[in-house]
């Protein structure tokens, strides 16, 4: 299995939907750690399973899933075909509008591997920033070339059919954002993704990920992330975590359950 489109489970809307954004930590150093009360923890355990009972009986989710099970190098692109895309959200993620709306995103050239309909693409694209949107399935690009080819913004933008694991680009990247796409991807795969990352990245870029779903069910895609599989993985190739907060701008479906990392290479082994 290679590449998917990032956003997950709930209906496709319009792209150009208004966003409410609500304050949020553009940069914090460190991890954030709170030590809830035995009340917050139930709540936050009856949302988790929430989420994670939502994940497991969506019919479209399941739809997706067979598809990709049964072929693992065509099932995206089934999966498009078919209309199988719950990770659709029909909009740009909220926390990045917000980022970039408060100047908190890395300028230069960004890529969103498996980015589906291109929502987050548009919403990053800019003239300080030009953005690559790229997915296994041509019919995602197709989408997504439809839905934004007339917008202001289409000159600081581009969406091109490639393999993430195999593209080759002419220039790197400033910038990284990666959100449902690891978890997509399978658990055995996730260093070939760390390597691929690292090979795409400017020595001082930045990898943003939106760690999504964080929990503990069974199977995938999506499969369930932590912050040590991140870790884990990223670290062998020199990358740490500057902020990893919990996503405060997450859907209601998806609170409790999305944190925000970003990750630069440490300066002592550039």
């Amino acid at each position: 299995m290679r590449l998917l489109s990032p956003a997950l489970f709930f209906p496709a809307g319009n792209l150009q939907r208004k966003i409410s954004v609500f304050a949020f930590p553009a940069r914090n150093i460190g991890v954030h750690a709170t030590k809830p009360g035995m009340e917050k923890n139930r709540g936050e355990g009856s949302r988790q399973e929430g989420v994670e009972s939502r994940i497991q009986s969506n019919p479209r989710v399941v739809k997706a899933q067979q598809l990709v099970n049964s072929d693992s190098s065509g099932g995206w692109e089934k999966s498009w075909e078919e209309g199988a895309t719950p990770w659709d959200l029909g909009q740009p993620t909220p926390v990045m509008v917000h980022l970039h709306q408060t100047g908190a995103l890395p300028k230069g050239r960004a890529l969103v591997p498996g980015c589906g309909s291109g929502y987050d693409v548009v919403a990053m694209a800019c003239p300080e920033r030009y953005v690559v949107g790229l997915d296994i399935s041509e019919t995602a690009i197709r989408t997504a070339v439809e839905l934004s080819s007339s917008l202001p913004n289409a000159d600081y933008f581009t969406f091109l059919k490639a393999d993430f694991f195999t593209w080759q680009p002419t220039n790197l990247f400033d910038l990284i954002f990666d959100y449902t796409f690891f978890c997509a991807i399978e658990p055995d795969m996730r260093s070939a993704w760390a390597q691929r990352i690292s090979d795409l990245l400017k020595p001082d870029g930045e990898l943003i990920t939106l760690m999504f779903p964080i929990g503990d069910h069974v199977g995938g895609p999506p499969y369930k992330v932590s912050v040590s599989d991140y870790e884990e993985v990223l670290h062998p190739f020199g990358f740490k975590a500057i902020s990893i907060v919990n996503n405060e701008l997450a859907i209601k479906p998806r609170k409790g359950k999305e944190m925000l990392g970003r990750w630069k290479k440490s300066l002592s082994l550039l």
